[in-house]
């Protein structure tokens, strides 16, 4: 599978060619510099055919609302590697280390942190509901 970022870089090197005059100079357009990016969510929408004619193209709410999630998505991936790393973290402390003076506070920030990642999960599949009601209505 290609990198989503190759797509796009194709995709921009394709449209700059169709700016420029017959004569190969830029047709009054400013290419992007070195700072500049794609943002993710574009650069994905792009390399998955968004700009396909016979796919039905979405709302810009719901473009918003799409890139919300993929945020909150990656909100949730990084939560349940805190998880992980803390319920890690606990094995040591207390078997290796043998600080059982820490072992309590350590799993109060565990808890708090697998309450985060639950509620995260629950609005994560509330606004995925969302996401699909507006699409249906958009499609409509």
């Amino acid at each position: 599978m290609s990198d989503p970022r190759n797509a796009a870089h194709a995709k921009k090197v394709t449209q700059e060619k169709k700016h420029q005059s017959p004569e190969g100079k830029p047709a009054g357009r400013k290419k992007r510099g070195p700072t500049a990016s794609v943002p993710v969510e574009t650069a994905a929408a792009e390399s998955s055919g968004a700009g396909d004619s016979s796919a039905p193209k979405p709302q810009a709410g719901q473009e918003a609302a799409l890139a919300v999630l993929a945020q909150l998505n990656e909100m949730e991936f990084y939560s349940r590697a805190n998880l992980e790393r803390l319920a890690a973290l606990g094995l040591t402390v207390e078997d290796e280390l043998k600080q059982k003076a820490i072992v309590g506070p350590l799993s109060d920030v565990y808890a708090a942190q697998n309450a985060f990642q639950t509620t995260l999960t629950a609005l994560i599949d509330a606004y995925k509901a969302e996401c699909d009601r507006m699409g249906e209505s958009g499609q409509a």
